[in-house]
This record gives structure tokens, sequence and C-alpha cells, in this order.
């Protein structure tokens, strides 16, 4: 693997006395999109600021290029990095001024400005807005022209701080698609800090998960979301079924375990007695009327009461209870209406083996 371009090691931070932020190794790789994502309160925002040399730690050492990034070091590292922030930063001046400002604040002159600018404007669809006054301009305009600036700037690392969460969903939406798209054409190593999964999922090469000041778990955004390491992280990226069960048995790779409600069938290495935390993804999970056919490879087949209904999007959401356990399903509108099931009405709930993700309880 390529030399880490930042680096963090063994970072505390307090304010008195409290650890807000206990990080004992990060490291951003050239070319890399890292999405670091976290409820809000969890120090998203000063990891980053300690990413940006914009605040010191209590404790420990941050590297760029493999060199420790002294405090007098501080402005030229930091002259190599640009950030967009929740809000935007704008002056009250056009949109092609603001976008210049900071290669201005370089003392680079406006015939060296002018190809570094224009491009940018055109690429996030707001050329035509180059004149225009940045009081008039909507939320996700503003943050057009706040990604130009920093864009236009050709840093090494690009910093986000939940840049996207002001928004509404289809300005949100048209965001993210163009910058995926510039992150991927361009390939500006990118940290971006943020509570949304989806972001995370859509944007992230890697995802790290910070709870309570730590990270929980860090890798590819498939592995985040699909294999969490404990319920903490199962619960935030958005596993909503959660069983406590018990091994009875192992045969051949399948597991049986039970849990209050039933057996069920997984995949993997176990013994018999262990406790486990079984994780089941809403979108794992078929719903049916009982007695209908099914599928001969979903082992899994669960008599449960549907406890709730609630229209979520393009699909529904439905809340089941299948014994003293609950599980959450999310089905396709097409697919829930054909079912003609209404809250209180019985149904099978069915998932393959291999759809549970499996967290040993130590």
């Amino acid at each position: 693997m390529a030399e880490a371009l930042l680096s963090l090691h063994d970072i505390r931070v307090r304010y008195d006395e409290p650890t807000v932020l206990a990080v004992d190794s990060l490291a951003v790789y050239p070319g890399e999109v890292l999405a670091i994502m976290g409820p809000n309160g969890a120090g998203k925002s000063t990891l980053l600021r300690l990413m940006g040399l914009l605040q010191r730690p209590t404790q420990g050492k941050i590297y760029f290029h493999g060199r420790e990034a002294a405090p007098t070091d501080g402005l030229a590292i930091r002259r190599r990095m640009a950030s967009v922030f929740q809000e935007p930063l704008l002056l009250n001046a056009s949109v092609y001024d603001n976008a210049a400002l900071g290669l201005r604040l370089r003392g680079l002159d406006g015939r060296t400005i002018e190809p570094r600018i224009r491009p940018w404007l055109e690429r996030l669809g707001i050329e035509h807005l180059a004149g225009r006054q940045a009081r008039t301009l909507s939320g996700g305009e503003a943050q057009r022209t706040s990604l130009v600036r920093a864009l236009a700037l050709e840093p090494e690392i690009l910093l986000l701080d939940e840049p996207f969460s002001p928004l509404d969903p289809p300005t949100r939406e048209g965001l993210l698609l163009d910058l995926e798209r510039i992150l991927r054409e361009t390939g500006i190593t990118t940290v971006l800090v943020t509570h949304d999964r989806d972001e995370a999922f859509m944007l992230g090469d890697r995802v790290a998960v910070l709870i309570a000041g730590k990270i929980h778990q860090m890798g590819t955004a498939a592995e985040v979301f699909l294999r969490p390491v404990n319920e903490a992280v199962a619960h935030f990226v958005g596993v909503d079924t959660k069983l406590s069960g018990v091994v009875e048995s192992v045969n051949e790779g399948l597991a049986q375990v039970r849990f209050h409600g039933g057996r069920v069938e997984v995949v993997g290495d176990f013994q018999a007695g262990e406790q486990v935390l079984l994780c089941l993804r809403p979108e794992e999970i078929t719903l049916s009327a009982p007695g209908e056919d099914f599928n001969s490879r979903t082992r899994n087949r669960l008599n449960a009461k549907l406890v709730k209904i609630i229209p979520w999007g393009a699909h529904y959401r439905a809340e089941l209870a299948c014994g003293d356990s609950r599980l959450v399903a999310l089905i396709t509108r097409p697919s829930f209406l054909e079912l003609k099931l209404h809250e209180g009405d019985d149904a099978v709930a069915s998932f393959k083996a291999a759809a549970v993700h499996v967290i040993k309880r130590k």
C-alpha cells in the first residue's frame, strides 16, 4: 500500500478532563475518499479540524507525507489543503469573486485565476451565476460556490465537513451525484465527515464509524455496512433487526441458533453454546402471507405478526413480532400492495442463512 498522505497516531482530545476523542491510528491514502461517519456529538468535526491542522490534539502526533506536522508547519501544510463546511462561508460579493478568493489570498493575479476558476464553475453547473451576488443564492448554489473555491486550489487533500446536511433532498442528491463524478474523475484525496449513511456509502472508498469519540470499525463500505463488528455499529449503519441468540448445533458450516421467538440457520464457524447477536438488514427479509409457496433456497422462515406498517419512500417498512423478538423488513411498494397484508395480520418473514451477519458476544 502507498505511503499515507495524512496519518494520526495516539490522538487524544480532552476538554476539562473528559476525553472527547481517542483515535489510536488513522491514515488517509492518496486518491481515496475516506468517509468518517457517526452520530451527532461523536467527535467527527473535532477529528476533521485535527486533520486540517486547525486544532492541536491534547496528546498524539499528526503526520503529513510521513513527516510530523509541527506547530510551525501548520500554515504551510494548510495551504496544501482545502475545506468545505456545513455552512458556506461566502463574502458579500459575486459568485466569481467568492470562488476566486482562495487563489487571490495566495497571491495569484487575475490572468492566472481565470483559467483555474472557469472550468470548475462549469463542471459544478454555476457558470451562469458567476456575476450573481452571493446573498441571492440558494443553499445548493452557495455550497457549489464553496466547492469551486476549494477545488480551484488544487488541494492535495479536500476536507468536507457535512456539506450536504442543510440542503433539501433534491438539491442534496444533485450535488452528491456531481461531487461523486468529480472525485472519481480527478482522484482528489478526500475526507468526508457525515452522519448520513447514504452519503458515506455513495462516496466512501473506505468508511470509518466514529461513536463517542472512538473509531469502532473501519473498512470498505461493503464491509462496514454488511458486516458490522459490534451492536453499536450495527445500529448506526441501519441493521434494524438484532436478535440475541445461542448456538445450539453446528453441521458442515451451518449453525442452528435459538433466539426468543424461534430458531434460524446461519453460515459460519461457531461452537455450540456460544452467545451471539444475529444481524439482518431490512432489505434482506422477504415478507409473504401464511401458506404461500417459497423459494427452497431460503432456509429461514419465521411466523410473525405485522405490528406496524410505515410508508417509506418507494418502500414500506414493516415491523413484525416474532415471539418476544422484533424484526424489520423493507418491502417495495408494488410487492407490499400485492400481498394485501394489514397491521395485525399473520405473515411469514423469510431470509437466507447467508444473509444473517453474526456477531460473537464475549
